[in-house]
């Protein structure tokens, strides 16, 4: 019980506790879901912790070190709580969960026993299970330098430090006409060059997909109309009349960055790298290795 408030100690000595278990999920956008497993709603740090919502959690897993905490969170889609199209649209990935054992006689009796966030969600027959990631899932992931040639900084990160807020780098517009929520054409998106947006982000502005985002493959000309076609579909609905944002796109080769974007002192690249072909350049025969030419 390290950790408690003595007043929770006190009541989880006393033999006869009133507890339940909590949790809150925040999306990157912002919104918030609070849970509980008990009978009624609860209320505390700002957040309603809903009683019909349905979900429930599995046994946690803890541990010393730096090992993974996790565990899982098992609930129904319902529409006051976890709507299926959010899931479908990538809304709960990444989202930040935490989890309180609490005495819903006094909530502020509690402790947090998780914090993490959602990794793999799944969802099938009208239900869905998330995974459950704590903190130190962050120290898995590969950090440090790659040399290679291309630039390796995502363009306006804070390693790029490119501003895309720029006035010439980005078009905010509506949906004129769109197939298959993968490929946009206009006849209005002029005053930017040809293939401007590839490897660039179409970001929706308003309607379902907003907050969404999806990276572009290609950007030409058909005839008169300029055609953005996205890499994979958007992962909600969208119509003619929602306003969407381009952002211009980086293929991470120096020469874009110098004259496309004026920003190669954040290259992040090694141009001047050697290639496979000079590793496997056999040792010279001639014995002479001053690297003139030969006569």
């Amino acid at each position: 019980m390290m950790g408690y408030s003595d007043e929770f100690k006190t009541h989880l000595a006393s033999g006869a506790t009133t507890l339940c278990r909590t949790w809150a999920i925040m999306r990157s956008d912002g919104a918030v879901f609070g849970f509980t497993d008990h009978d009624v709603n609860l209320t505390f740090e700002g957040i309603t912790f809903k009683a019909d919502s349905g979900l429930t959690a599995m046994a946690l897993a803890q541990s010393t070190g730096l090992a993974v905490d996790n565990t899982e969170a098992i609930g129904a889609l319902r529409d006051a709580a976890i709507k299926e199209a959010d899931i479908e649209a990538g809304r709960f990935d990444g989202a930040e969960v935490r989890a309180w054992l609490v005495n819903w006689a006094d909530v502020s009796q509690r402790e947090m026993q998780f914090r993490g966030s959602i990794g793999e969600l799944r969802r099938t027959n009208g239900a869905f299970t998330a995974e459950l990631r704590g903190l130190t899932e962050a120290l898995n992931r590969p950090l440090g330098r790659v040399y290679q040639k291309p630039c390796s900084a995502v363009l306006g990160d804070r390693a790029c430090a490119f501003e895309l807020t720029a006035a010439g780098y980005f078009a905010e517009l509506a949906v004129e006409a769109v197939e298959e929520r993968q490929v946009f054409r206009f006849d209005a998106l002029t005053g930017f060059d040809d293939a401007w947006f590839a490897r660039g982000r179409l970001i929706g502005q308003s309607g379902a997909c907003v907050g969404l985002s999806g990276m572009v493959k290609r950007d030409y000309f058909d005839e008169q109309t300029r055609v953005i076609e996205l890499w994979a579909p958007m992962r909600a609905p969208i119509v003619a009349g929602d306003m969407i944002r381009l952002e211009a796109g980086c293929d991470k080769r120096m020469e874009t960055c110098r004259l496309k974007f004026n920003n190669i002192a954040n290259y992040q690249g090694f141009p001047d790298l050697p290639g496979d072909d000079w590793t496997v350049v056999p040792p010279s025969q001639s014995g002479i290795s001053v690297g003139g030419s030969r006569r």
